[in-house]
């Protein structure tokens, strides 16, 4: 999530009720209740009644219940509270070999199965224009099963005031240590999806999300200029146990940078924000040139996500898909031919299983058990991102568990796992990795970033640079962005820290499809070294 999408969702009013899946305004005492699940069981039945009656070969319903919370302040206010529900059913078929879809807010018996009938008639219609029939992999039934979220304590149960406190008392530690303006919100969601298909499942699942942005200024009251930072917070599958203190997971960089993994405590951080927003107005700008680049975990998410998770999902490789910044080079001629992604010390798998990160769930949107599989191993591209009607492309036959839709009212498709950089294997810390850089920059958060439409050309920025000189971590600098060519860039990758450092990054708003749909994925590294990376002056290069 970029600045511009903090300032819409800062922002936020009834008009932001549009968001996906938001659905409509209810209190916020209704945000802990469920749906009985024989309720569901019996919804579903009726869809796949209905559909396979109607012709379906293949049905899949999934009954959804979508829950979002926002409370979001600036200095001393409560500029907004937010509480949105949106409950329906989307039915998915396959009839005369073809998709069809349709969803409904209707959830009689009669509007039910009306909707499953429409589906079935879509899927026919289409089948008209189809060229091949779809090819489905296998994927067992499981009966009757359910999978939560491992949470301690229930957001969306804990009071609002409690939560307003929480923000009203980071801006006010904020403005204490020296920031000009900082806004804060506290992003809740919960999903409780219900899954059952002709193959059998019948799976129930509550999943939960939360995330603590916020964004601190400091002002030069005599030049006019500003500067900001971000918070360090990850966003996470946890619950509110991630912001009271009861969850542990603090580490410390080697200039005294806290970066948060599993435990977050944002006062703390809202202090360092305005500290080091205040200690940008007066670093000095970066020159531009060929530097190493020590990447920390709470930048280098962005940097996997954006080329190694887009560009390894199977239908932008294929060309199907090509919103929100285009297709891939990653082609099947270079998986075929073994393709050199990176150095031998860049291996990245997707997976849907950590524990604490956004995209964990049991089971995907299309009843698939998740798991985790490579896509770079030892620096060879050895796999994609693949759903069931995808895999038998890559000769496959099971798919990888990565389907999902962003609200019961959405189609489900090929969404990006969480798409981590394994760990070094070696023993080696932060202050080891440094030890041996001349001139290098280190750098620390997420900022601004520019890719092409085949995810190999790419820039990005960050929130916190520092010089690294013999060595040694030295003072503050400004103005910095780097430029890679995707294979180059992790080619020169020269080591990965351990286990010991393993932290996590990620997105709460990853946008693709058309009609556009959003979906939240997790990315897990260690600190990473890269060697020779071209380095601009931001500054400069705008003028």
């Amino acid at each position: 999530m970029q600045r511009r999408d903090f300032m819409q969702l800062a922002g936020l009013t009834a008009g932001g009720l549009l968001l996906p899946g938001a659905g409509r305004a209810i209190a916020a005492e209704a945000l802990g209740d469920t749906m009985d699940v024989r309720l569901k069981k019996a919804i579903a039945d009726t869809a796949l009644n209905a559909a396979t009656g109607a012709g379906a070969s293949y049905c899949d319903v999934r009954i959804g219940r979508y829950l979002r919370q926002f409370v979001i302040t600036r200095e001393d206010k409560v500029q907004n509270v937010v509480n949105t529900e949106s409950v329906g059913v989307g039915i998915r078929v396959i009839a005369a070999g073809t998709w069809g879809f349709c969803a409904t807010s209707d959830m009689s018996t009669a509007g039910v199965a009306a909707a499953a009938r429409q589906a079935v008639a879509i899927a026919k219609a289409n089948s008209k224009a189809q060229t091949a029939p779809v090819v489905l992999a296998p994927t067992p039934g499981v009966g009757e099963v359910s999978w939560k979220t491992p949470i301690v304590k229930n957001a969306m149960e804990v009071p609002i005031k409690d939560k307003a406190d929480l923000l009203l008392g980071v801006n006010a530690a904020a403005m204490k240590a020296g920031a000009d303006y900082v806004n804060s919100v506290l992003f809740q969601v919960n999903e409780q999806k219900y899954f059952a298909s002709t193959d059998g499942s019948y799976i129930d699942q509550d999943v939960h999300r939360i995330w603590a942005p916020m964004t601190v200024t400091c002002i030069d009251k005599a030049s006019g200029k500003f500067r900001t930072r971000d918070g360090l917070s990850c966003p996470m599958g946890m619950g509110y146990e991630y912001l009271d203190g009861s969850a542990a997971g603090k580490v410390v960089t080697p200039n005294g940078i806290v970066n948060y993994s599993t435990s977050y405590d944002m006062v703390e951080d809202a202090i360092a924000a305005a500290k080091q927003a205040r200690e940008k107005l007066t670093a000095p700008s970066v020159k531009p040139g060929k530097y190493d680049l020590v990447l920390d975990p709470s930048h280098l998410w962005l940097t996997i996500h954006e080329s190694v998770g887009h560009p390894t999902e199977l239908d932008r490789v294929l060309g199907y898909e090509a919103n929100y910044a285009g297709t891939s080079f990653a082609t099947l001629d270079k998986w075929r031919d073994k393709f050199k992604y990176g150095s031998d010390k860049v291996t990245i798998f997707a997976d849907k299983v950590q524990p604490g990160s956004l995209g964990a769930v049991g089971y995907d949107d299309e009843g698939v058990k998740t798991k985790r599989w490579d896509l770079i191993k030892d620096g060879v591209l050895v796999n994609y991102q693949a759903i069931r009607d995808q895999v038998h492309i890559l000769g496959g036959t099971e798919s990888n568990g990565c389907c999902y839709a962003d609200n019961w009212s959405s189609v489900q498709f090929q969404r990006m796992a969480n798409v981590s950089l394994a760990p070094g294997k070696a023993p080696l810390s932060v202050a080891e990795m440094v030890k041996d850089v001349e001139k290098g920059i280190y750098i620390i958060g997420d900022g601004s970033f520019s890719i092409d439409q085949q995810r190999y050309n790419a820039q990005f920025g960050g929130q916190l640079f520092y010089e690294i000189k013999d060595g040694k971590v030295a003072g503050m600098i400004e103005d910095v962005a780097y430029q890679i060519r995707t294979p180059e860039f992790w080619n020169s990758c020269v080591g990965v820290c351990d286990e010991r450092d393993y932290r996590l990054g990620g997105s709460f708003f990853d946008g693709k499809g058309q009609p556009g749909q959003s979906s939240a994925v997790s990315h897990f590294s260690s600190t990473a070294r890269f060697n020779g990376v071209n380095v601009i002056n931001t500054a400069r290069s705008l003028g």
